[in-house]
């Protein structure tokens, strides 16, 4: 038997990519209802209500997604959208600073070369 859960998290994404934001939250929602600590669902859950308008709903879902997954850069690219949504700049910096360094992090066991960010994780250093 197929993973409810997992059922309704495709079914988000569907209609997430046909802009249905309503519906794919909707969809989301009754996997986290299975799965609620999901972290992937989460993000797809925050991206959706903030595309669909829904923003304080979004920045508390994204947070979550940052504490479930405090290593995972996409988690900090989306809260900064987020924040940048709703004009908190500074913040969405931080944030997108955070993204950037993690990913520096990921990339570093593929390549220990790889130039590291800066200190405000904006731009590389030789």
């Amino acid at each position: 038997m197929a993973d409810a859960a997992v059922e309704h998290y495709k079914a988000g994404l569907g209609l997430y990519g046909q802009q249905k934001f309503a519906e794919a939250s909707a969809e989301y929602e009754k996997a986290l209802e299975l799965r609620p600590d999901w972290a992937d669902c989460l993000q797809a859950l925050g991206m959706s209500q903030m595309n669909g308008g829904q923003l304080d709903q979004a920045l508390e879902t994204l947070e979550r997604v940052t504490e479930l997954a405090p290593e995972d850069p996409l988690a900090f690219t989306s809260l900064s959208m987020c924040l940048q949504r709703k004009d908190r700049i500074d913040d969405a910096e931080k944030a997108q600073a955070k993204a950037r360094m993690l990913s520096w992090k990921q990339e570093l066991k593929e390549n220990p070369s790889a130039p590291r960010p800066d200190n405000d994780g904006m731009h590389v250093t030789q």
